[in-house]
């Protein structure tokens, strides 16, 4: 029996997923959860074999729930669902380690089949998604770059992401200006939106 956690934040969407994959022989559904930082306690408490993770959660976006969930129980393999077609999602995805990356209006059995193959070791990459992201741009921003932005466009400013980087804030001021210059964008804002817009951030 395959034991699964699924995290879906559209409880209606949650509740279709739960009932669906319930009807297979050889699917148990443990544990079902609304935010990203709901999947790791359940995860531990629950021990699935895999956990089908919506990228686009509250509180933790799915790939970084993966990461965590990732680190901390690597036994438990990650099935990303996405309506995202953002170019450097599946890249960001992979860093992560996931074994699937699927769009979420995937025909139940197709999923079920997806959640098996990554249950076994294998990994299922959606082709029309993966072609995505073999026609994009590799992002031009540098790890340190990603995080400062990424913190910008949380809310951030300068001094509260340098100490959150453990940076000086001149360095973290470098950092933004260089990938606003890398970007091609106007001001820290368009850079924010290009870089979301890519999956980069």
């Amino acid at each position: 029996m395959i034991r699964v956690l699924i995290a879906e934040d559209m409880h209606l969407l949650r509740e279709a997923l739960v009932e669906l994959l319930s009807l297979e022989g050889d699917l148990t559904i443990v544990a079902g959860v609304a935010s990203g930082l709901e999947i790791v306690p359940a995860a531990v408490e629950h021990r699935p074999d895999v956990a089908v993770i919506d990228i686009d959660l509250p509180g933790l976006d799915g790939i970084s729930a993966a990461a965590e969930l990732r680190d901390l129980m690597p036994e438990c393999r990650v099935l990303i669902l996405t309506a995202l077609t953002k170019p450097g999602t599946l890249r960001r995805a992979l860093g992560a380690r996931v074994a699937g990356f699927v769009p979420k209006d995937l025909h139940p059995a197709e999923l079920a089949a997806a959640i098996r193959v990554v249950a076994a070791g294998g990994r299922v990459v959606d082709p029309d998604l993966a072609l995505v992201a073999l026609e994009a741009p590799d992002n031009p921003l540098t790890q340190r770059e990603t995080e400062a932005l990424r913190l910008s466009a949380s809310g951030a400013q300068p001094a509260e992401i340098a100490e959150r980087l453990f940076l000086t804030y001149g360095t973290v001021r470098n950092y933004l200006t260089s990938a606003v210059a890398k970007l091609g964008a106007r001001n820290r804002v368009d850079a924010i939106r290009i870089a979301t817009e890519s999956g980069w951030i």
